[in-house]
């Protein structure tokens, strides 16, 4: 354990010092020895923590969400090359270099705050086993073993015995209560805040294995949290349930501001984003002309809910602009946006097309035409020989009068053309 603990020596005394000074903010409020003090100190660097890691989170959506867009072009390499798991790898590879996706980049928040876990712990471990560790000194040592939760000492666990208990100043049955409803909570904030993802943000328009895979880990974290969580002192159950509660917190202000496209947080937002829209009658806040100004910048390739946000907007009187603003009526909208994206006219009008009639009109439009002497549409080739002018054909001898029954005869309608006879 000291040889684990010298290894994350360099982030340990960073860690212990900001509880520290998070602890003399807490301790003049609530006393030095009182788990109030400790316990906030704990909350409050868990805070700065995630604070510090905005970009990280921020960076990991755009992750996460071109690896949703990826998704399809995946699964047709790994059909391809099912059988070639070499060239599947590389053309993988191949993938997201082109694309510039990373796959790690999903896991940066993660990665990035395993360090101070770790820290935590073992500062945590170092007040249960009684040693100094990083900034925190005798005196300090002695004021954390003193402080409670809710009657757990913070450095106790679940899987601790009686006797370890008792030199903590407290029960057995009180540390495996507390100890146990934070797990509990803990798992649930886990199980919550994947199950929203999964649900809200996700694009129901596309079924990949990624999908399955989030709902895989939807059910394992919150068991790995469970197991793990009896070997936690309660020091770090608190850090681990308050970043959960964060993630949570701030999951949800994402997929409500910024959701992605095609799942049913956009639906939401789209219809709340439609009655702000119509009531005031323009878009006032800069994230609303971004979302307008991407709805319209994809022409035909919006989904189902841009598209009846669009339609929603154009009955309302309103047209959506290229630059992400809206405008009222037809005289201030002097340029029009189509369903593909392209400009066009408001007052120029449509171009209609003739009507296309059916063959028994085309046949008796051509009868007409033929009885006022006016030239059918019939092409040359089509044209009966008996319909052509008497100068334009040589002089029969004979025949005229079978020639005048087949034409008195003749049905009405193109007749096809007779075979020349053979001399």
């Amino acid at each position: 354990m000291d040889t684990i603990a010298s290894l994350f020596s360099f982030i340990t005394t960073p860690v212990s010092w900001v509880i520290v000074q998070f602890h003399k903010v807490y301790g003049a409020l609530f006393g030095d020895d009182t788990g109030w003090a400790w316990g906030l100190s704990i909350v409050s660097l868990v805070i700065l923590i995630r604070i510090c890691l905005i970009p990280l989170f921020v960076k990991q959506i755009k992750a996460t969400r071109a690896m949703q867009t990826l998704q399809p072009e995946m699964k047709k390499i790994q059909e391809r090359y099912k059988n070639d798991k070499q060239r599947q790898s590389e053309e993988m590879m191949k993938l997201y270099k082109e694309t510039g996706t990373n796959p790690l980049s999903s896991c940066l928040p993660i990665l990035a705050q395993s360090p101070f876990f770790f820290a935590l712990y073992h500062v945590l471990n170092g007040i249960a086993t009684g040693k100094t560790i990083g900034v925190i000194n005798d005196p300090l040592l002695a004021s954390a073993r003193k402080a409670h939760i809710f009657g757990a000492p913070l450095a106790a666990k679940f899987t601790d015995g009686a006797d370890k208990v008792a030199q903590l100043g407290a029960t057995l049955t009180d540390v495996r209560v507390v100890t146990a409803v934070m797990i509990v909570m803990m798992s649930a904030s886990q199980f919550y805040t994947q199950r929203q993802l999964m649900t809200k943000n996700v694009d129901t328009t596309v079924k990949t294995p990624f999908m399955q895979q989030q709902k895989m880990l939807m059910y394992v974290f919150p068991v790995m949290f469970a197991v793990f969580g009896i070997n936690f002192p309660v020091g770090v159950l608190v850090y681990w349930l308050t970043t959960n509660v964060w993630t949570m917190g701030q999951q949800m202000f994402v997929i409500r501001n910024n959701p992605t496209p095609g799942s049913k947080a956009q639906a939401a937002y789209l219809e709340r984003l439609y009655k702000h829209v119509t009531h005031h009658g323009q878009t006032r806040r800069r994230s609303e002309k971004t979302i307008v100004k991407a709805i319209v910048a994809k022409g035909r390739d919006r989904n189902e809910f841009e598209r009846k946000f669009i339609n929603g907007l154009s009955k309302a009187g309103l047209v959506a602009q290229a630059d992400g603003t809206v405008v009222k009526g037809e005289a201030q909208a002097a340029v029009a946006q189509t369903e593909d994206g392209t400009p066009t006219s408001a007052a120029a009008p449509k171009r209609q097309q003739p009507k296309r009639q059916s063959k028994s009109q085309r046949q008796s439009g051509a009868a007409k035409a033929a009885g006022e002497g006016t030239p059918t549409s019939l092409s040359k080739s089509e044209e009966p020989e008996d319909a052509k002018p008497a100068a334009d054909k040589p002089a029969q001898k004979s025949g005229g009068g079978t020639r005048s029954k087949a034409q008195s005869g003749q049905r009405k309608g193109p007749q096809r053309p007779k075979s020349p006879s053979k001399k």
